[in-house]
């Protein structure tokens, strides 16, 4: 497997966009590594991607509004090879991880009946015959795919209707391999996407295509590709933009240790935070050393200590502001942060480590 795109400990990549916010406290922005939801067994290699629903009928899941009516009215939309486009998009974005040593698409549909909203999991004389034949490890099917539309007309101008849209969808993903329980992870995904623009035909208006609502059919198959982009983050291991901080004060070894944390020099940053903290007496500007203490022992990755350094940041707000206080709001925010991180740790390192 290529593991190019994986790192060990710390897990997190600082960018340096360093940014001023209130007076004592400086923001920037880190890329955290983050695991993927599901951990498969380390034999699964290789993937087959199927599509196991039946297309959904025209005439369900959608509604449009138009001008100068009160009521949404039903109306029919074809949502032809929309199922396709799901499978599709999600083989190319798990290839492209290079996570699994093979993701391929099984080309042909496994339903041949009609009943859209009858679920038929595969079963394991079906798993078994598409792993031989195809050579993979697991089947990963796309068994339920429903979509909703709901179109609203607002004005005219031009000669041309202003309209919004929203589209919904929702699918079921499973994970057919060999486990000695029999269970078969089921992944269920709902969310939605928004359009407006003016309703031009794209064949006349490809000039003004920022300007332009795409058509109910192309929104489907926007949702799709969005949807299969987002279940990569179930298999695969991923990144994700997160905002720290840190704390500033008037103080020599404080400003050092700032510096030290600019060019990312965590070691550095430590020793002049904590000789600080051990020398200072007033608890506030303790509590804001031992945040400053608890970030740079996140960006080494050492999660225990940045979690112990965190705990006692949140003790010395407490005792130094009122319950209301931003800062202590802050402290235990980002306490509850490093646990999560703390305790995905292990669940990341097996993944990366496959």
């Amino acid at each position: 497997m290529n593991k190019k795109r994986f790192i060990p400990l710390p897990y997190i990549f600082l960018l340096i966009l360093f940014t001023n916010g209130c007076a004592g406290i400086r923001y920037m922005t880190v890329e955290t590594q983050e695991p993927a939801r599901l951990t498969l067994p380390e034999n699964i290699r290789s993937l087959l991607i199927v599509n196991n629903v039946v297309q959904q009928p025209d005439e369900v899941g959608h509604r449009k509004k138009p001008l100068e009516k009160k009521e949404f009215e039903p109306v029919k939309v074809s949502t032809d090879s929309t199922s396709i486009y799901y499978t599709e998009a999600l083989t190319q974005f798990l290839s492209e991880e290079h996570y699994f040593d093979t993701v391929i698409l099984y080309n042909k549909p496994l339903r041949a009946d009609t009943n859209f909203w009858e679920e038929k999991p595969i079963m394991p004389e079906k798993m078994n015959e598409l792993r031989k034949e195809t050579e993979t490890d697991a089947v990963v099917s796309l068994d339920k795919l429903i979509l909703q539309t709901e179109w609203n007309d607002l004005f005219m101008q031009e000669g041309y209707i202003y309209a919004s849209m929203t589209g919904k969808i929702y699918s079921i993903l499973r994970v057919y391999m060999p486990t000695p329980d029999g269970k078969i992870p089921a992944i269920h995904f709902t969310d939605s996407l928004r359009w407006e623009g003016f309703d031009i035909p794209y064949d006349d208006g490809m000039a003004y295509a920022n300007l332009i609502i795409p058509p109910p059919e192309e929104a489907m198959k926007q949702l799709a590709v969005y949807a299969a982009e987002k279940m990569v983050n179930v298999f695969v291991p991923h990144w994700e933009m997160q905002n720290r901080w840190y704390y500033t004060l008037n103080n020599k070894l404080m400003r050092e240790g700032e510096a030290y944390a600019k060019s990312a020099d965590w070691t550095k940053a430590i020793l002049k935070w904590q000789t600080f903290y051990n020398k200072e007496e007033n608890k506030l500007k303790k509590a804001k050393a031992a945040s400053n203490i608890a970030f740079a022992y996140e960006m080494l990755g050492e999660m225990d200590k940045a979690f112990e350094w965190i705990t006692l940041s949140l003790h010395l707000f407490e005792e130094s502001l009122s319950p209301n206080s931003l800062d202590r709001k802050r402290a235990e925010l980002y306490k509850n942060e490093i646990k999560r991180r703390r305790d995905h740790a292990v669940k990341l390192d097996m993944q990366i480590n496959r």
